[in-house]
């Protein structure tokens, strides 16, 4: 028996109210509906920044000291735990959680600070295959700039990268020597052929300032497409912030703002409540022209205890927390994401697929309103179980 077609009734879309109908897996129909609007569709988000190989070890992994570099010296030490059943356990639950979230695709940063291609870089290829028809795992490197930006270290980790299809990334943090590395680690994306995906600046200290190397040679190549850069948490107290961001505009350089991790960490002294949130200025960077993603980050690990691979609570979050009305944000986490990502944006229009996240609210804000944001994830025009 073939179903007949799903009629979706007062639904606002782009802020019109709507009956929706869906057949052979598209939508096939939009028409104006008069009254208000009783649920809200959205286009399945993309996650462009978490970190499965770290993700549930919470439970067995406490920081001895505070902030980011506490929690970077607890992982450390949990690695030794990273075994191929750990890895494939923990990364497949994370790949289930962002699939029922509504998530269609997803990039996942991987650790890479040795020679020798990781463990966690195997087994997520691995994940990868197994949910290559379902939602696309993009894997980024995840190397210090002294490991990357190393002569005799780099140049390997970006071919086997290059090899696999896959990112290029490092983390950048007041380390030595930065221009002649971020400047090698361009040379490595250029010869590949690589998108670039750096944590830098993660820390309130005005003397953070590797963006500005980044944003240099971005502008340098031409390369603001291939660009993304995560955290920037410096931004938010340095007093020449506008300078880069409107260089960040005129480049094409994506940002991405990670609430949970950056509202966790930074700031954090043990007996004292934070005074600053850490945050880039996204409500800056959007104006000036760059586009602007919400990622997940860290879940339930040193670097953030709690959360869930979930891109609409990170609106949510985001919307708290940098005083955002929620729904003139939602490219943060679908279009803007997808372009960045090397995807294209989906469209919510007649002819295109049925993939789409329904909300039982009115508009954006509502749906919000409460934590655990219920929905329905539409996918090929069927109610995903």
């Amino acid at each position: 028996m073939i179903a007949g077609p799903t009629i979706l009734e007062a639904v606002n879309l782009g802020g019109q109210t709507v009956r929706l109908t869906l057949a052979g897996g598209k939508i096939a129909a939009i028409v104006p509906m008069p009254g208000a609007a009783t649920q809200t569709i959205l286009p399945l988000p993309v996650e462009p920044h978490v970190h499965l190989d770290k993700a549930g070890t919470i439970g067995r992994c406490r920081p001895d000291a505070p902030g980011l570099f506490g929690a970077i010296e607890a992982m450390a030490r949990d690695k030794a735990n990273w075994t191929a059943e750990d890895l494939r356990t923990r990364i497949a639950a994370g790949m289930e959680e962002a699939w029922a979230s509504g998530c269609r695709a997803i990039r996942s940063h991987l650790d890479w600070n040795e020679p020798e291609v990781p463990l966690a870089w195997h087994v997520a290829s691995e994940v990868a295959q197994d949910w290559a028809d379902r939602m696309p795992l993009i894997r980024s490197s995840l190397s210090g700039i002294d490991v990357l930006g190393h002569p005799e270290i780099g140049p390997a980790i970006a071919a086997h990268v290059a090899r696999d299809g896959q990112v290029l990334g490092a983390f950048i943090y007041r380390h030595d020597d930065l221009a002649a590395r971020i400047a090698l680690v361009f040379d490595l994306a250029e010869k590949h052929g690589l998108m670039l995906d750096f944590h830098v600046d993660e820390g309130l200290e005005v003397e953070a300032t590797g963006l500005d190397l980044i944003l240099a040679e971005t502008i340098r190549r031409g390369m603001g497409d291939r660009v993304l850069c995560g955290h920037a948490c410096s931004l938010s107290i340095r007093p020449d912030a506008p300078r880069v961001i409107d260089a960040m505009g005129r480049a094409g350089m994506a940002l991405t703002v990670m609430p949970t991790t950056n509202l966790y960490l930074q700031d954090m002294t043990p007996g004292r409540t934070p005074r600053l949130r850490g945050l880039a200025p996204a409500q800056e960077l959007r104006a000036a022209g760059v586009p602007v993603l919400f990622g997940t980050d860290n879940v339930r690990d040193p670097f953030y205890p709690m959360g869930l691979h979930d891109p609409l609570e990170s609106l949510r979050l985001a919307a708290l927390s940098a005083h955002l009305p929620p729904g003139d944000w939602v490219e943060a986490i679908t279009a803007a994401p997808a372009r960045a990502l090397g995807l294209s944006p989906q469209r919510l229009v007649v002819g295109e697929p049925a993939d789409f996240v329904l909300l039982p609210a009115p508009d954006v804000l509502a749906a919000l309103a409460r934590p655990g944001v219920p929905r329905r994830v539409f996918r090929r025009g069927q109610l995903q179980p």
